[in-house]
């Protein structure tokens, strides 16, 4: 595997260093000098996170105040140095009571140091876990007085931990209730022409889980996804009564699920980490079911009117409701004064981008509230040039509808002293 890092610095806003830790003797300790001068002084920090000065790469984030710098001189993964920030960044929250700023780092620069040398050994990433690192790294970080209150520290029991195969979850957890929370979340990504054609459609979703269940748990859950339910159908040698099937483009999953069981049975198996994490992640991009369907019209009147007609229709059941629709229809640049009517929300101009922003707080499965607007423009004496007519926007959350199809068929719990678990 490529490096990841021959030296990680911490820079602030002024391009002081805060923390810098040299991994390699492939780069020079004022390789930040380049950085500060090359890209910080010449304000092209927000052009590409990754850039090449002499024979040095420099890969930078800023997260709140603070710049994070890895600095490579070899052909490294990037992807895997910007995954060890992200990653370093939550086990240094985790530390510090939620808080990753300059004055978290000027106050906790000794603990940082410490875990700089845990979770990264010669340019390569180790364990960033943090759940195992406060087991033997059981120094306290500087809280800020707006962080979250601690939580219990858990007994130090690092060695089984860090070599054991399960090492997101420690051992001796015992709760009252053995409970497991289990959502659905899903983004639709559409692009639609005016005459209603889809163009572009795909779905990107994540399954989101809260455990709390006593022991070591083994999980097994089930999905109505197609290559799932073709390998229990040859399990069981009969056909499956599961109604829809769906076919997942791309999948990944936590570190906890059991690859070598999923690509034998295709049931996704796992020991859970304690309380909240991601299982999987996945997109789809065929059989999507949308959940609005916008109808716009819009009259050019002469010179100096518009008249804008749009209906909205919600696909989904009547006994289901959307929460916080904001539809954006764009209007031209010279727009002087607009009149508007809606059957439902409110609506307003929005002259800053340009945009009639219609706001619905409810919105009930399978109705067609729609807006009207009349819009004045400002007449110009020079040729006036054709309006591009930029798409509507739309932004909306539809609780209990997945735009996929993705449906959770059963959700399974074992452990060895036997108890009932409640799941939601």
């Amino acid at each position: 595997m490529p490096v990841a890092a021959s030296a990680v610095y911490f820079l602030n806003l002024r391009g002081d260093v805060l923390i810098n830790r040299l991994y390699r003797d492939d780069v020079g300790g004022n390789m930040v000098d380049a950085f500060r001068m090359h890209i910080m002084q010449t304000k092209e920090l927000g052009t590409c996170p990754v850039r090449q000065i002499g024979g040095c790469s420099f890969l930078y984030m800023r997260i709140s105040n603070v710049y994070i710098v890895i600095v490579v001189s070899s052909n490294a993964n990037v992807a895997c140095a910007f995954k060890f920030v992200v990653e370093a960044v939550a086990l240094f929250k985790s530390y510090f009571g939620g808080a990753f700023d300059e004055d978290a780092i000027r106050n906790n620069f000794v603990l940082i140091y410490e875990l700089l040398d845990e979770i990264m050994d010669f340019g390569y990433p180790q364990n960033l876990s943090p759940e195992i690192l406060k087991l033997y790294i059981t120094q306290e970080g500087v809280r800020s007085p707006f962080s979250s209150k601690p939580t219990d520290k858990p007994v130090p029991n690092a060695t089984l931990q860090v070599t054991g195969a399960v090492g997101w979850r420690r051992e001796g957890l015992m709760y009252k209730k053995n409970e497991v929370f289990l959502d659905i979340v899903e983004s639709v990504n559409l692009l639609m022409s005016s005459k209603g054609n889809v163009l572009r459609c795909d779905v990107t979703g994540k399954i989101l889980m809260k455990c709390f269940l006593s022991g070591m748990p083994d999980l097994k859950l089930g999905l109505n996804d197609k290559i799932g339910l073709e390998k229990e159908s040859q399990l069981k040698s009969r056909p499956t009564k599961s109604g829809k099937t769906i076919e997942l483009d791309d999948v990944t999953f936590h570190q906890c699920v059991n690859l070598t069981r999923f690509n034998a049975e295709k049931t996704v198996s796992f020991v859970p980490p304690d309380g909240e994490f991601e299982l999987m992640k996945y997109r789809i991009t065929e059989g999507v079911n949308l959940p609005f369907r916008v109808l716009p019209t819009i009259k050019e009147l002469g010179r100096t009117r518009l008249e804008v007609n749009v209906k909205v229709k919600s696909v989904f059941g009547a006994k289901m409701f959307a929460l916080g629709v904001v539809i954006k229809i764009p209007v031209p640049k010279q727009t002087a004064k607009t009149s508007f009517q809606v059957t439902s929300g409110r609506a307003k101009y929005n002259a800053s981008i340009d945009c009639i922003v219609w706001k619905i707080r409810k919105f009930p499965g399978q109705t067609e509230p729609t807006m009207s607007a009349e819009i004045e423009l400002i007449s110009t004496m020079s040729e006036k040039k054709s309006w591009t007519r930029p798409p509507i926007q739309m932004e909306f959350q539809v609780p209990m509808f997945t735009a996929s199809g993705l449906r959770v068929r059963f959700l399974k719990v074992w452990e060895k002293s036997g108890y009932n678990t409640v799941e939601w």
